[in-house]
């Protein structure tokens, strides 16, 4: 059930928080990055504080949960609902570019975070 609190700054979550996940007994890991990350954040919450979150199930490689907060975050509510119902693969989900400059992009950010993170983890 997607949720948002219309406060400034916004709160928005869908699906499973980390928490929430691990206690199910999934193999979750959360990826965390600024929500003013972006180019497209110049319109909106630029330098204004603020974290999008996404929970992965690493085992099926889907997001199972994210939260954001900062600036007109509600907007991205959408996305992250469709990925998290759906159980769109991580993998197909990087297909999916956002148009440049917009603040679409923080999926990037956290696709990108999360492969980083991975191949990391693979050379330890």
């Amino acid at each position: 059930m997607p949720r948002v609190t219309f406060t400034d700054p916004q709160v928005a979550a869908v699906g499973l928080t980390l928490a929430q996940a691990r206690e199910q007994q999934l193999d979750a890991h959360a990826y965390d990055v600024p929500s003013a990350g972006t180019p497209g954040a110049s319109f909106h919450g630029h330098g204004t504080g603020g974290t999008a979150r996404i929970v992965v199930d690493e085992r099926r490689g889907v997001i199972v949960g994210a939260t954001f907060t900062g600036t007109e975050v509600a907007e991205w509510l959408h996305a992250a609902t469709i990925a998290v119902t759906a159980e769109i693969p991580i993998e197909q989900l990087r297909q999916a570019i956002p148009a440049f400059p917009t603040r679409s992009e923080i999926w990037l950010n956290l696709l990108k975070l999360r492969a980083r993170e991975r191949r990391s983890q693979a050379t330890r």
